[in-house]
């Protein structure tokens, strides 16, 4: 490796040099801000005599010893791609600007010194070689006869316009002189020498963050001599970026694809920003047979994990709208699970019946789960693991019967305890989506005639107001007008859908009912929505008309939401329980526990209590410390504050002043957090 100070101009000016950016690099991606900021110290270091440089980071290149058709040096450009291409768009705009005021002599000279090889063949001439999707842009602004027609969005040409827009007769000179005066640090490497991906890795680069999936992409194709390179990334790469994209924001989405992939592979979970140290770990030796079998897989799950991310790519009207449900309820812990599943049914392995029933299956598992408010982080381990289970012989029942087995905070919600939670829950104050997909679907259970809940206008109605006119007191008595506004103001008995909210306001039911002012028929008694039939039939609006129609719709809710109608054993470790599962433990005595996999023989729920919290706070203090978990357990440096401080850790205390029952909710609490729900069994005396 060899490291000098060089001017950027200089560099720019090498004769009989190309610079080329790899198809690994990631697109040209810098935006106004950074450009702003560009030109802004090219503006003051070239106003200012008493400064002779300015400082913008590194360059990082390859030779190879490759050379064009036309006989030039062509440098691969592995960091600083970003720089090289924006300072290259300001001499263009440079150019342009002489060749636009007469400066013909400073035109060219900026023409032929930076932006082209004069001597090489029409196709060879531009010193930069951008990617493809690039190249024409860059080939237009570099034309100034030739109107910019970009088609799509452009970040080149649009960044170009910036520059173009600032340059003026005024501070031309000012430019020129600031650009000569930025240096970066030169960094030439040999491929036989050094190792270009460790160098990448380690640079401190000024520039935009990567990502996981450059810093993947860039493992992959560096180490790889350029033919093959593009090889590879036309047949793997381009694909899997093409589809792991949400069309919807238009965003990337490879790293969270690969993260799901390894989630699939390995069994755990990686850290969103440890997704490349654990492709590294799995693939440890670029270009191999692993690795190369690993783009295969990924390019194959790329194509179902584009559906699952965009359902309208999908053809079959029935699975379509039930991955739309599944976007909706942003159920993407279920992907490494779903991947697979997606892959069996494109490959004919399962029919569509099977898949559509196994995507409802998440929906009701998740959902019911919603309703009871348990820990969403139980979820990413139950589906890591779930395709594991699955039995070719009885797919869906398989299926089934891994999530009806599963207990503690995991287990699928049985009616009962669903319903009794239906009926109280605050759906109005729950996220707008999630809102939508609850009436979506209880509207349109088996209704041929599907009805979009979505369209402008349509919103959900209190029937009982947020804000009652005082006409309501009349109506009813005094205890009833406050349980209506305090329990069930937000509960799903009181709730509907109405495309005119605003007309029906916060008037007295029968008025709802019957309004139709200037013949627009407002009111519930004409609403075609299933939500509202039960409405058009009633004289009056009080508790017992909300009891009952929030059983209306708890009877609905089991039909579209049901449970598995298979019967289970739930899964133990012999006689042992998982805590979430366990009687409670007031005047009981334990045999032993097993945490974490290591038995403890503890008999006093008091010293399993302290032996948890103890591990646990070794294991991740930083949950603890300064949290709200922390001071729901009654975590704390200061004993005195206790009336009984048990020692759990070097300098740190807990109460233990309080019941079993207490430190039973208290250690299930820290687990649930923790996501370790599976982690503690006990088996009583």
């Amino acid at each position: 490796m060899k490291a000098a100070e060089t001017r950027i101009d200089r560099f720019l000016a090498s004769s009989e040099t190309a610079f080329a950016i790899p198809v690994y690099q990631r697109n040209y991606d810098w935006t106004r801000v950074q450009c702003q900021q560009l030109f802004n110290d090219i503006l003051a270091i070239g106003a200012d005599d008493t400064q002779s440089g300015h400082f913008i980071g590194s360059i990082v290149y390859v030779h190879d010893d490759v050379y064009t058709a036309s006989g030039l040096r062509e440098l691969t450009i592995i960091d600083g791609q970003q720089r090289l291409t924006t300072l290259t768009l300001i001499f263009i705009a440079l150019y342009r600007h002489a060749m636009a005021t007469g400066k013909d002599q400073q035109a060219q000279r900026i023409y032929k010194t930076y932006l082209i090889n004069e001597f090489a063949e029409d196709a060879e001439k531009l010193k930069l070689k951008p990617t493809d999707n690039n190249k024409v842009a860059l080939a237009q602004i570099m034309d100034p006869k030739e109107a910019i027609k970009a088609s799509g969005y452009s970040r080149l040409i649009e960044n170009f316009r910036f520059f173009q827009a600032r340059i003026t007769d005024p501070n031309f000179d000012v430019v020129l002189r600031g650009v000569s005066k930025l240096i970066f640090v030169d960094i030439a490497l040999d491929r036989q020498k050094d190792n270009p991906q460790r160098i990448f890795e380690s640079l401190n680069s000024t520039g935009l963050e990567l990502s996981q999936a450059d810093l993947i992409r860039n493992y992959i194709l560096m180490g790889l001599p350029r033919k093959e390179q593009e090889q590879v990334f036309r047949k793997f790469w381009e694909p899997i970026e093409a589809n792991a994209r949400n069309r919807e924001v238009n965003e990337s989405r490879v790293s969270d694809f690969i993260r799901d992939f390894l989630t699939l592979k390995q069994k755990d979970i990686p850290n969103k920003g440890a997704v490349y140290a654990k492709f590294k770990e799995r693939y440890p030796v670029p270009n191999s047979a692993d690795l190369m079998d690993a783009l295969e897989e990924l390019r194959e799950f790329s194509h179902v994990y584009a559906r699952l991310l965009n359902p309208d790519l999908e053809s079959d009207p029935e699975i379509r709208r039930e991955l739309g449900y599944i976007r909706t309820l942003e159920v993407n812990v279920a992907f490494p699970f779903l991947m697979p599943v997606y892959r069996d049914f494109t490959a004919g392995i399962i029919s569509r019946d099977v898949f559509a029933a196994v995507l409802r299956l998440v929906q009701s598992y998740v959902w019911r789960r919603f309703i009871l408010s348990l820990p969403t982080n139980a979820l990413n381990k139950i589906f890591m693991s779930l395709y594991d289970r699955v039995d070719p012989a009885e797919y869906l029942i398989s299926i089934e019967r891994s999530l009806m087995q599963r207990g503690g905070s995991q287990r699928f919600p049985r009616d009962a305890e669903v319903i009794a939670m239906l009926r109280e829950k605050d759906i109005y104050s729950t996220k707008s989506r999630t809102r939508t997909y609850f009436f979506d679907r209880l509207e349109n259970h088996n209704n041929r005639e599907l009805v979009d809940v979505t369209v402008p206008g349509i919103t959900v109605e209190h029937i009982f107001p947020q804000n009652p006119e005082p006409a309501w007191r009349s109506t009813l008595a005094a205890d009833e007008y406050a349980l209506l506004g305090e329990k069930y103001l937000n509960t799903i008995g009181n709730l509907t859908l109405s495309g005119n909210n605003g007309r029906l306001g916060n008037k007295l039911f029968v008025d709802k009912r019957d309004m139709n002012e200037d013949g627009g028929e407002q009111g519930y008694r004409f609403s075609r929505l299933w939500l509202n039939r039960d409405l058009q039939a009633l004289d009056g609006w009080g508790v017992k008309q909300v009891e009952a129609r929030a059983d209306r719709i708890a009877k609905r809710f089991l039909e579209v939401w049901p449970a598995p109608a298979i019967e289970v054993v739930a899964e133990t470790n012999g006689d042992e329980i998982n805590i979430f599962d366990a009687e409670e433990p007031r005047f009981k005595r334990l045999e032993y526990a097993v945490f974490l996999g290591a038995r403890l023989n503890v008999t006093q729920v008091a010293k399993l209590y302290v032996e948890v919290l103890e591990q646990l706070l070794v294991l991740q203090p930083e949950a603890f410390q300064g949290t709200k978990l922390g001071e729901r357990i009654q975590l704390t440096s200061e004993p005195d504050t206790l009336r009984q401080a048990v020692r759990v850790a070097e300098g740190y205390f807990v109460e233990g002043n309080i019941d079993s029952t207490n430190k039973f909710e208290r250690m299930k609490l820290a687990l649930s957090e923790l996501g370790m729900e599976e982690e503690l069994f006990i088996k009583f005396a």
